[in-house]
């Protein structure tokens, strides 16, 4: 993509408002919490406390609006504890001579690694920096300052009050998070109809299982009908493959083909009603064509279907009565049951605090698109702000608040929130300055205008980042109004240090880029070896069925996340303005492409054969434990030739598989050595189209 349409597309994404991304209850709660705090300090400690206290309230309210599954009480708080330590710190080092450029740059880096977390955690963390800049121009001793941070640190407590006294939607992001699964199994049942070896879409599976992970205080007031439907659907998602797939389900053509069509149909509309009832909350009410009487094959003269494919048709019509089940209301036996089980519980905040310390430990390196992006920030905020101290520019703070406030870990991000940064911070400066100059407010009013912006603020968060700068621009000029000044000298000045702020950062990308597309191997490479992991971990429980499916879930797990991470990175590098084979040095985009879908060939198989895993007290399948370990060992190796650029090599593996496969062709034929077979020929498949795919490909450049 050339660089006119890389900025094109990113500018137009900035500026587009979507306004069913909007949610005006939860804009007022937000406003409502803001002005608990801004009106009570104004009246009690003046308009430099009311600053502080409106500043904390805005970022701590802004931190209920990303998107997290944790209670928005706690994120409150935590943003709160945040930004009054930041704001004291600030305060400090203001009153030291050269001291505050330098806790800027650390602070900055520090909200730059704290991406390491999560995009909730270092959209926070960036606002603190924004907040230490705009509150330090108010010159206070070092009392004043505690209290300046503790009157931050209760914006974030009067946010969390709002929340508890006005739940809105509490359970709103795990019923969709949930409800789309079922949608997504639904719509792959209706693919599977036509394209027997379609895939599935695993996002809405991976985002369902973060929906799941709750804190003890969610898993107590959980709804009961949220209670073990997602492992339920992570179970109907192998049957459908196993009944669709013509090697191990239903032949390709003939009745038993047409009976599974009628079975998969049946199946996406019961999955539709579990989706529509977990979404609203209301009974279950059951499609005419019931599951169980399709799936049941209740037509003496109808055709029926037959081993394996019977077999994965039971399954999946046991897993659509339960899931039924469990939403009944009126059956509270079943929805009590610790059978249903009750999800993985969540750390608290304290308790997270270690695991957050180690992902930005595993980031602290040179390569890490974190560490890059915390450098970059980190230097663009601080000469942003030096260059603005030099240039002897009244209210020099707002070129590095856009610049901080703009950048992101990738182009996209970076350059859309740039462009619409700069238009928002122009649009609102001018018609704030010109609502003061006209009216010229007092406190009170400048108070209850800025409290108007914040509520607008909250209203287009999640969309048009334009308007919503715009809004932020203008409670921030109501606030620092307060002061004596030239509104129109004043507002000139902003638009100015906002341009020098958001030019300084964009050129900043520009020279230092962290582009996704030279990750792309890095990301395939990963997919690969969680691939080979979840094979071999099905495959083990062939070869070990005592041992319990439990590290398939693992695997199964690490697998999503890994394609998850892969698909990511490719869209954020088809908005990239550079070539792919520039970025690309060992891998053509078309290798890249014929590699992924071999990979998820090797997924799909696996998928195919954990529909069939056998019980505890299965016997097992002779040598297939030995076969998981080679096939563990030759997928790992693969990757790690993907990332150094060498050539793979699976003829270790080729061997492995012919002598295994020579053993089962003399046992006696059971349904599950079959099964067992036929998975590992399709991984067979998937390793040879991967072999092929990436046997060409050109010599790394030395140095690289």
């Amino acid at each position: 993509m050339s660089w006119f349409a890389a900025l094109r597309d990113t500018v137009r994404t900035g500026l587009t408002v979507d306004r069913t991304l909007s949610n005006p209850r939860r804009a007022v709660r937000g406003a409502l919490g803001a002005a608990l705090v801004v009106f009570p300090t104004l009246a009690l400690g003046g308009p430099r406390l009311a600053t502080s206290g409106a500043m904390g309230a805005f970022i701590a309210g802004t931190a209920t609006f990303q998107r997290s599954f944790r209670p928005r009480v706690s994120l409150a708080v935590a943003a709160g504890v945040g930004l009054g330590v930041s704001t004291f710190l600030g305060y400090l080092a203001a009153g030291v001579p050269g001291a505050f450029p330098v806790l800027l740059a650390l602070w900055s880096f520090a909200a730059g690694m704290a991406w390491s977390v999560g995009p909730s955690g270092g959209v926070v963390a960036s606002t603190t920096v924004s907040v230490m800049l705009v509150v330090v121009q108010l010159p206070v001793s070092v009392p004043a300052a505690l209290g300046h941070g503790l009157i931050c640190a209760l914006g974030g407590a009067a946010q969390a009050l709002a929340v508890a006294l006005w739940p809105i939607e509490s359970w709103r992001a795990q019923r969709d998070a949930l409800a789309d699964t079922y949608a997504s199994l639904a719509d792959y049942a209706r693919r599977l109809r036509q394209d027997p070896v379609a895939r599935v879409d695993p996002a809405p599976f991976v985002l369902a299982r973060e929906a799941a992970t709750l804190t003890p205080w969610q898993a107590r007031r959980r709804p009961p009908e949220l209670r073990g439907l997602r492992g339920i659907a992570e179970r109907i998602r192998p049957a459908l493959a196993a009944l669709a797939d013509p090697k191990v389900g239903a032949p390709a053509e003939g009745p038993e083909r047409d009976r599974a069509r009628e079975v998969l149909a049946a199946a996406a509309e019961s999955m539709d009603a579990v989706a529509r009832a977990i979404r609203t909350g209301e009974p279950l009410r059951s499609p005419r064509t019931t599951p169980a009487l399709t799936l049941a094959g209740s037509d003496p003269e109808g055709p029926r279907l037959i081993g394996a494919a019977r077999r994965s048709a039971r399954r999946l019509a046991s897993l659509l009565r339960t899931a039924a089940d469990t939403l009944d209301r009126h059956d509270q036996d079943t929805i009590s049951s610790p059978a249903i089980g009750t999800g993985l519980h969540r750390p608290s905040m304290v308790r997270l605090l270690p695991v957050a310390l180690q992902a930005v430990r595993r980031q602290l390196q040179p390569r890490s698109a974190v560490f890059q992006h915390a450098v970059r920030l980190s230097g663009v905020v601080t000469v942003a702000y030096l260059a603005a101290r030099l240039l002897g520019l009244e209210h020099g703070y707002w070129a590095p608040l856009t610049a901080a406030m703009v950048m992101r870990p990738d182009f996209a991000q970076t350059y859309s929130r740039g462009v619409a940064r700069l238009a928002g911070t122009v649009a609102g400066v001018a018609v704030s300055t010109t609502v003061v100059q006209l009216l010229h407010p007092g406190p009170w009013l400048s108070a209850g205008l800025a409290v108007g912006c914040i509520g607008g603020a909250y209203l287009t968060l999640r969309t048009g980042y334009a308007v919503m700068t715009a809004c932020v621009s203008s409670y921030v000029v109501f606030l620092l109004g307060l002061q004596p000044g030239d509104p129109v000298h004043t507002a000139l000045v902003r638009v100015a240090l906002t341009l020098l702020g958001g030019a300084i950062a964009l050129l900043a990308y520009a020279l230092f880029p962290t582009w996704q597309t030279a990750r792309l191997a890095e990301r395939l490479a990963e997919w690969l070896a969680a691939a080979g992991r979840y094979s071999a971990a099905v495959l083990t429980v062939y070869g070990d069925p005592a041992q319990g499916s439990g590290r398939v879930r693992a695997a199964l797990l690490d697998f999503r996340e890994a394609r998850s991470e892969l698909l990511l990175a490719m869209e954020r590098a088809d908005a990239e303005p550079v070539s792919h084979a520039a970025k690309l040095p060992d891998l053509s985009r078309r290798q890249l492409d014929r590699a992924r879908a071999a990979v998820g060939l090797l997924g799909r198989s696996t998928v195919l054969m954990e529909a069939h895993l056998p019980g505890p007290d299965a016997a097992p399948v002779p040598g297939a434990a030995e076969f998981a370990e080679e096939l563990r060992y030759a997928t790992s190796i693969a990757a790690a030739a993907l990332l150094v650029g060498e050539q793979v090599d699976f003829g270790g593996l080729r061997s492995a598989h012919e002598r295994w496969d020579g053993r089962l062709a003399g046992l006696p034929g059971e349904d599950r050595t079959e099964v067992a077979r036929a998975g590992a020929r399709l991984v067979m498949a998937a390793v040879a189209d991967l072999d092929r795919a990436v046997r060409t490909r050109r010599p790394v450049p030395s140095g690289a």
